[in-house]
């Protein structure tokens, strides 16, 4: 009676096993494979756009507009500390913006995008500070950019 026991357990083991994988596959998401190759280029003009943004409001000394692309309870990882929400980010930025601060020129160059999910983009760039023909710093960039309520905004920045 063990062996059999055994045997069916074996047996049970197996059924589970199998019934999971077919769980899986049908909860999977079957995606076309026009969007499939939609997707990548979307997420990367989502991922430019907010770029753009951000580099167009710091560049024109507007630090609302900056920080409006940030989350309320984003993260942002500099190389000394983490500071957590979108008013804590602002705080570490407000000195650049005061009237007559210097506040050299934003870009963002190299810039690669993974689409983790339909409202997740994870990126890399560098940022790249100039003050006339001048490059004064340069550093990588990690991104994650959550969707909400149709919007792009920064969930996570580690700059260094």
């Amino acid at each position: 009676m063990k062996d059999g026991n055994r045997e069916s357990g074996i047996g049970n083991r197996v059924l589970v096993a199998l019934a999971a994988c077919l769980l899986v596959a049908a909860c999977s998401v079957t995606v076309q494979s026009g969007a499939r190759d939609a997707w990548p280029a979307s997420a990367r003009a989502a991922a430019e756009g907010l770029l753009a943004h951000g580099a167009a409001a710091w560049n024109r000394g507007d630090l609302d507009a900056f920080v409006s692309d940030y989350t309320p309870d984003a993260t942002f990882v500099t190389a000394r500390r983490v500071v957590r929400g979108q008013a804590s980010i602002r705080g570490l930025y407000e000195a650049r913006f005061r009237p007559g601060a210097q506040r050299d020129s934003l870009r963002f160059e190299d810039l690669e995008v993974d689409a983790v999910a339909a409202d997740q983009i994870a990126m890399i760039a560098y940022y790249v500070l100039v003050r006339g023909d001048s490059v004064t710093s340069r550093g990588p960039t990690s991104l994650l950019l959550r969707r909400v309520a149709g919007r792009w905004y920064i969930a996570h920045d580690h700059s260094s």
